[in-house]
């Protein structure tokens, strides 16, 4: 189970891997949009070092046809690390560009997975993440949780070496299911993630226990002050 978070938010960054195990960092180019680094590479480099190579970075090809698609990928690769995760759209274009990058050893998350047999497809093709999209799929009218449960049977039984990574959530629920149903991983904002805390009875199940430590021992003694 891995937790990553979809943001390039510097201090999101910060203060999610400070506090909650988090063991990666996604993007694309409207998570990239919301921040507007002035200068993209120096942002994914400061990423980075923030991270450390002990956690992943997924980094999002933007063209449309598989010679340009590779080219970024080597281009983000020369420009930050050789350990990034290069995002490919699971198109026809894409798929194509998922094929050359793993023959070259490029880490690779199949990203923009509406479909079932596109998630086949990229787990064919040797992707080493592929990322359904949870809301915009329930949007469509289709079972993500379906989608992700068969998709995380098939690896299993046919015993490839790649992960389902859950994207596109509106709410911790989606996030919980997605795992549930067999996700290796899920990338989610730091704000939904955070929400997983903003639960009311535990704040308030601490302040009952420090109401009845503090009429033992005095208020304002802790633990530390014994």
């Amino acid at each position: 189970m891995e937790f990553i978070i979809d943001t390039v938010n510097l201090e999101d960054i910060k203060e999610a891997v400070e506090y909650m195990p988090i063991v990666g960092v996604t993007s694309n180019p409207s998570i990239v949009k919301a921040t507007s680094p002035k200068n993209f590479f120096d942002h994914m480099r400061e990423i980075r070092s923030i991270i450390g190579k002990e956690r992943s970075l997924h980094i999002q090809v933007i063209s449309k046809d598989c010679d340009t698609m590779v080219k970024e990928a080597h281009r983000i690769l020369e420009e930050i690390d050789d350990q990034v995760y290069v995002k490919v759209p699971v198109s026809y274009e894409g798929i194509k560009a998922i094929k050359i990058l793993k023959a070259e050893g490029v880490h690779v998350t199949a990203t923009a997975v509406y479909d079932l047999m596109q998630a086949y497809m990229a787990l064919a093709a040797g992707a080493d993440y592929i990322a359904p999209y949870v809301n915009r799929i329930g949007n469509l009218g289709s079972d993500p949780m379906e989608l992700i449960n068969e998709l995380s049977n098939r690896i299993v039984m046919d015993g490839y070496d790649s992960k389902v990574i859950a994207a596109s959530f509106k709410g911790v629920q989606q996030v919980k299911d997605s795992i549930n149903y067999g996700a290796q991983a899920i990338t989610a904002p730091v704000g939904i993630l955070k929400q997983i805390f903003a639960n009311p009875n535990i704040e308030k199940a601490v302040d009952d226990f420090n109401l009845d430590w503090y009429s033992m021992y005095g208020e304002g003694k802790g633990i530390c002050d014994l």
